[in-house]
């Protein structure tokens, strides 16, 4: 059952009115920062927030799951 658990916790970022929004791809979470470093501790924080109490393998994830984020960067048109 184990090799069903899931081990990441996967985030999509993206620039929004001057700053990050963090959106989780596989799980409820949204958070936001003014800045890189800030979105990283709050998506800390809200991952911890979410999980707080609860029983990860009843969620689907193994007992320390990792935080992985993609950055999505704007495309350039090419002159």
């Amino acid at each position: 059952m184990l090799a069903c658990m899931k081990s990441i916790i996967q985030f999509q970022i993206s620039e929004s009115d001057g700053g990050y929004v963090a959106e989780g791809v596989s799980v409820p979470i949204v958070t936001q920062g003014n800045t890189l470093d800030e979105l990283a501790v709050n998506i800390r924080e809200a991952v911890e927030l979410y999980m707080e109490d609860e029983n990860l393998v009843e969620l689907g994830f193994a007992t320390t799951p990792s935080v992985l984020v993609n950055f999505e960067l704007p495309t350039f048109a090419h002159a």
